[in-house]
C-alpha cells in the first residue's frame, strides 16, 4: 500500500503550491505556539519556584523574629519584677527601723546594753 503512495506523483499546479505552502506555514505555526507555551511554562515555573523560595524564607524569618520576640518578653517581665522589687527595697531602705534591724541580724550591732550570741545554724551533730 505503502509502495503505491509512492508511486504516485503530484499534480504541479498552483492550488497545490498554495496548499503545500498553507500546510508548511501551519506547521511552522504549531511548531512557535509549542515552543511559546514551553517558553511560558518554563518562565511560569521559575518564578513560582523563586516565589515558593521567597515565601519559605519570609516564614522562616518569621518564625525567629517571633520566638525572639517571645524570648525579649520574657525577659522584659523579668526585668519588670526585679524593677519592682528594688523599688520596693528603697522604700524599705528609707526607713530607719528597717535599717536598723538588718544592721542587727547580718552585722550583729547592738542596740545599747545588748549582747549578741551567735548560735549555729546547723543541726545536732549526733
Amino acid at each position: 500500500m505503502q509502495d503505491q503512495r509512492d508511486s504516485v506523483a503530484k499534480i504541479d499546479s498552483g492550488y497545490v503550491k498554495q496548499y503545500d505552502a498553507y500546510v508548511e506555514r501551519q506547521h511552522k505555526k504549531k511548531k512557535r505556539l509549542i515552543r511559546r507555551l514551553a517558553l511560558f511554562t518554563i518562565a511560569s515555573l521559575l518564578l513560582l519556584g523563586g516565589l515558593l523560595t521567597y515565601h519559605i524564607q519570609q516564614r522562616t524569618l518569621y518564625a525567629e523574629k517571633q520566638a525572639k520576640y517571645e524570648e525579649l518578653q520574657e525577659q522584659m517581665n523579668l526585668l519588670e519584677k526585679q524593677e519592682k522589687d528594688f523599688k520596693e527595697e528603697i522604700k524599705l531602705l528609707n526607713d530607719e527601723e528597717y535599717v536598723l534591724q538588718i544592721a542587727r541580724t547580718n552585722y550583729f550591732f547592738s542596740k545599747e546594753g545588748e549582747i549578741i550570741f551567735k548560735i549555729p545554724d546547723n543541726g545536732p551533730s549526733y
